[in-house]
């Protein structure tokens, strides 16, 4: 069986709506924020980082623990090959999805953790400081869009690697909604991305997972 330890909107909903795309079984363990269920011993075993999301995968007779989002989106699609939710090994495009499947991580969701929690940033009770850092980082998600706006541009096909829907898919659509609420340059203000948002909408999949988490609208 495959358990995703999530909390609603957040870092799990990429893998949230690949779980749903290969239509294996998987059961969710809810992990309260607000009861910082993440800082709890028997949580910390599972991701010492505190972080969400974690999925515990026991099929085969051994437990395999594993975090960070982006790594359990590529062992899911490895161990889901039928489903061809990455490119084949050894060529360019699987090159490619390797890449954005860690810009993503590394340089946009990064970025975005700089927006959101601009208080880590700076020293204590700095808060003109952590507004800084919270308009700078807006301002670098801003040009971090134009890239993915870019390549959606580049190949006019409907997902971001071109014409085969991927497990880096719901990681870039998770990401671009988390821009909803920008005063300034949210994703939905550039038209090609716009566009992806709402195909990623109309899967059965990111219904499914936006109906379980309980996430209301705007998505983008």
């Amino acid at each position: 069986m495959i358990t995703l330890h999530y909390n609603p909107g957040s870092a799990n909903l990429a893998v949230h709506v690949l779980l749903h795309e290969l239509g294996t079984p998987f059961e969710l363990a809810l992990v309260d924020r607000q009861a910082e269920a993440q800082k709890a011993p028997a949580y910390l075993k599972l991701n010492p980082n505190g972080l969400i999301p974690v999925l515990v995968d026991t099929r085969g007779g051994s437990e395999l623990v594993l975090y960070e989002t982006a790594a359990i989106l590529m062992h899911l699609a490895d161990t889901h090959s039928a489903a061809r939710l990455c490119p084949a090994l050894g060529g360019a495009e699987r090159a490619h999805y390797y890449k954005w499947m860690v810009w993503l991580t590394n340089t946009l969701q990064a970025t975005l953790i700089h927006y959101f929690y601009p208080e880590r940033m700076v020293a204590d009770h700095n808060a003109a400081g952590a507004a800084e850092v919270k308009q700078r980082a807006m301002a670098r998600v801003g040009l971090l869009l134009e890239q993915v706006d870019a390549q959606l541009a580049s190949h006019g096909q409907p997902w971001l690697l071109g014409a085969n829907f991927t497990a880096v898919d719901p990681l870039a659509w998770m990401l671009t909604r988390w821009t909803r609420n920008f005063t300034e340059r949210p994703a939905r203000d550039f038209a090609h991305i716009a566009a992806y948002q709402q195909r990623m909408l109309a899967r059965p999949a990111v219904q499914a997972a936006i109906a379980a988490e309980g996430l209301q609208a705007p998505h983008g």
